[in-house]
């Protein structure tokens, strides 16, 4: 649906002058390992905000230098996948709801809204708002009750092993997402076609 744009291609020349690009690219990805094991930690904006300033201090600790927060975040940005809004419109046109379950903090919602996802969506389940993280079958659970189906009438589409283990967990079928070619699909286009077998 989104991919992260390499967020040390975006940092402030000025808040990292003098510190090799290397460096500032493994405190990036420090920061997002960092970040991506507590996404369930930002529940709340105050929750959220405290978060990011762990986060900013594990990328301080890595490049050497205080980061702040607002430097960090300005470095992050995601973008959707050219077909998304298509798939999804093509998903919606078809009689299907489309739920989106992400490991992911409060802020969830608002990124979707901001890419022109608003509207779009039939829901929306982070781990911060479920209170379990994917792998956890719990997290799929309240995507079903909000798409008003069964495990056995739904499809989740991921591209990680937390994905594939969790949804099957709850009794969902899968499709695996590759975009390189490995996967069931390569491509969110392709989940229509492959619905229609």
């Amino acid at each position: 649906m989104l991919w992260l744009e390499p967020p040390w291609e975006h940092a402030d020349p000025e808040a990292f002058a003098g510190i090799e690009p290397e460096r500032v690219q493994a405190g990036f990805i420090a920061e997002m390992t960092y970040y991506m094991e507590r996404t369930d930690e930002g529940g709340t904006p105050e929750a959220l905000a405290e978060l990011r300033g762990r986060c900013a201090e594990v990328l301080s600790a890595e490049v050497g230098r205080d980061i702040p927060v607002e430097t960090m975040m300005a470095a992050i940005r995601f973008q959707l996948f050219p077909e998304t809004l298509k798939a999804i419109a093509d998903l919606r046109e078809a009689g299907l709801r489309v739920v989106c379950v992400s490991n992911w903090d409060c802020s969830l919602g608002e990124v979707l809204d901001h890419l022109g996802l608003a509207g779009s969506l039939d829901g929306v389940v982070s781990s911060a708002s479920s209170g379990v993280r994917k792998p956890d079958p719990a997290i799929f659970e309240a995507a079903l009750e909000i798409a008003g189906c069964t495990a056995a009438e739904a499809l989740h589409v991921g591209d990680s092993d937390d994905d594939v283990n969790g949804a099957r967990a709850a009794g969902i079928d899968v499709l695996r997402i590759d975009r390189t070619g490995g996967g069931d699909i390569a491509s969110l286009s392709e989940i229509v076609e492959h619905l229609g077998r």
